[in-house]
């Protein structure tokens, strides 16, 4: 469907920094750039907006979300407190296959390059899945599709905040903290991989609020 492919363009267009937070999403203009009509651009900017990479504006049409936008917080917020307790369960229920697969996870995330010449300053596409991948097999043992589908659903939610963070901390070790991650998990020590869990989340939101991250102990 057309609006299937306007959407991806744009979801794309934002992602890779071809639209600055902030940045007005005109629909007329829009239509005029993709060669659509109208109600094609709206249908995908609808959409966009449902899924947190665009906001609708009272009467003034669209605009990508500001990185002052207080949702990115919450969302954190929500992360935070939902992904550790998932993370506990996983550990406590997780079996042998469950292991295999956070190790395969981890192992594809730490070989994919984050950053690709044709990318720029903005990490790769195929990083991206493999981080999602990664962190969705942590919490895969915990057996409750309730909570994975809320997960997905957070994932996607702040997946523009987290590229924006990236952006603000290009020298974040994320292999180092990855690694912890997967150690933590997979020696069953659930304390330790929850508090190495809230503080990934937390740089992340620390980071896109322009705020510097305390040390780690």
């Amino acid at each position: 469907m057309l609006s299937e492919q306007v959407y991806k363009r744009l979801r794309d267009a934002i992602m890779h920094g071809d639209y600055a937070p902030g940045d007005a999403l005109k629909p007329q203009d829009l239509a005029k750039d993709q060669g659509v009509s109208l109600a094609v651009v709206r249908e995908a900017l609808v959409r966009l907006v449902g899924e947190g990479f665009a906001d609708r504006l009272h009467n003034r049409g669209f605009a990508v979300p500001a990185f002052s936008d207080r949702r990115w917080q919450e969302i954190a917020e929500a992360r935070r407190t939902i992904e550790p307790a998932v993370l506990r369960l996983s550990i406590e229920r997780g079996d042998l296959d469950w292991e295999a697969h956070v190790r395969a996870a981890h192992h594809r995330l730490a070989r994919t390059p984050a950053f690709t010449p044709d990318e720029s300053e903005h990490y790769s596409d195929a990083w991206a899945e493999a981080h999602r991948l990664f962190h969705r097999a942590l919490l895969e043992g915990c057996g409750n599709p309730v909570l994975l589908e809320t997960f997905d659903r957070l994932w996607t939610a702040s997946e523009l905040a987290r590229r924006w963070s990236a952006l603000r901390m290009p020298g974040r070790d994320y292999l180092g903290e990855h690694r912890r991650l997967e150690e933590a998990a997979l020696s069953r020590d659930a304390d330790a991989a929850a508090e190495a869990l809230t503080r990934h989340l937390t740089v992340t939101a620390a980071a896109l609020a322009g705020h510097e991250p305390a040390a780690e102990s």
